[in-house]
């Protein structure tokens, strides 16, 4: 979650005003030129490419090469929250360029995607060979040519010293530092290879992080009263993996590493894999269990040197393909602290307390709700 005050996220049912700034920059940010906001919204997703995209018209902007453009504009976002006997304490609701710009009788209407696009954009104009270093200095140097002078977080467990092979990459440099495949299909992405994600934030810093799961400590619970409309739960098995099979292979002919598997060992769960699918695949049936379902996925990667790093790309494919059958739909009162990959406890019922992962969390800026997408796992009754 973004940080916010005690007092601030206890009273967001209270909230008196909340207020939006809107500012942009065609120096890469180095200065910031306020901007009057009309109204839009902002979509943060986990599960796309680009974690933050907005809609949003701008009133009174000035355009062309020495205002709002296309080309070189960035604009970053804030939602203000106003609380009884405090400031409006502001929290970054994205950095952003401009994916589409319309001119308006007002001012401008901007489609804008997170600074993952301009990552995107700057692919290579012929194949290039990447390390050997650190994934530290592999992952900046990419990053740092594509955002000059942004700095980049580390959160969590991310081990940002494993040591790179040389690898190949093709053209696609939010691919290498993501989770992409080179020409032949084997798995290049720096990120993945950690067993991590990485995402441009609401504050437009690129940043690695572990793959967040339902076992992370809870940030926000949300009680009945702050859910303006009743929830919708739907389940599926579309993308359901509980076996992985992670292995390290570079493709030149020298040693494979691993595979080493990982899967859902917890006989409570729904998503139950048995005691071992892969040295005893017919234990189910022998013990009794006629529901166990095995959905295998398999992850190959030339950046994958060691059994330690394969375990904990497997943990993270694992907690990032489990939970996903059971989903909650829900609108709440607005928190535009909450991130995609924050782990809430929200009462679904009164009385019933469930946690769920955010997955998505849909805001209009200036709005008093949220619809939220979230997941949880469906545990036996």
């Amino acid at each position: 979650m973004l940080p916010i005050s005690a007092a601030a996220l206890a009273a967001l049912g209270q909230a008196t005003a909340r207020p939006v700034r809107a500012e942009w920059s065609n120096d890469g940010g180095v200065s910031w030129t306020p901007v009057r906001f009309g109204s839009g919204g902002v979509t943060p997703d986990r599960t796309a490419e680009v974690r933050y995209a907005a809609s949003v018209e701008l009133l009174d902007a000035p355009r062309g090469r020495h205002g709002i453009n296309s080309i070189s504009t960035e604009v970053r976002l804030f939602q203000g929250i106003k609380v009884p006997r405090l400031d409006v304490e502001w929290i970054p609701a994205g950095r952003y360029a401009i994916d589409r710009l319309r001119r308006t009788r007002l001012g401008v209407a901007l489609d804008l995607l997170g600074r993952e696009d301009i990552v995107r954009g700057a692919s290579f104009p012929t194949a290039r060979t990447i390390g050997p270093d650190t994934a530290k200095a592999c992952a900046e140097q990419l990053l740092a040519e594509a955002l000059p002078g942004s700095t980049v977080a580390w959160r969590g467990e991310v081990k940002s010293g494993t040591a790179m092979p040389a690898f190949v990459v093709d053209e696609d440099r939010w691919a290498a530092v993501s989770g992409g495949t080179d020409s032949s299909g084997t798995s290049t992405g720096i990120a993945a290879s950690l067993g991590a994600e990485v995402y441009c934030d609401a504050r437009g810093i690129p940043t690695f992080a572990p793959v967040p799961s339902l076992g992370d400590p809870v940030v926000w619970e949300i009680p009945l009263n702050l859910v303006t409309a009743a929830p919708s739960e739907e389940e599926t098995s579309e993308n359901l993996k509980n076996l992985w099979a992670v292995t390290g292979d570079s493709g030149d002919g020298g040693k494979v590493i691993g595979p080493v598997f990982q899967w859902d060992d917890n006989p409570d769960s729904i998503t139950y894999a048995g005691p071992d699918p892969v040295e005893d695949p017919l234990a189910p049936g022998r013990l009794g269990l006629p529901s166990v379902r095995v959905r295998t996925g398999r992850y190959a990667s030339a950046l994958i040197t060691g059994l330690d790093q394969a375990r904990d790309v497997a943990v993270a494919q694992l907690a990032n393909s489990l939970g996903v059958q059971a989903s909650l739909s829900f609108t709440s009162v607005c928190n535009p602290a909450i991130e995609p990959g924050d782990v809430v406890l929200a009462e679904v019922a009164p009385g019933v307390w469930e946690k769920h992962l955010i997955d998505s969390n849909l805001y209009a800026l200036g709005g008093v709700s949220m619809t939220c997408q979230t997941r949880t796992s469906t545990r036996r009754l």
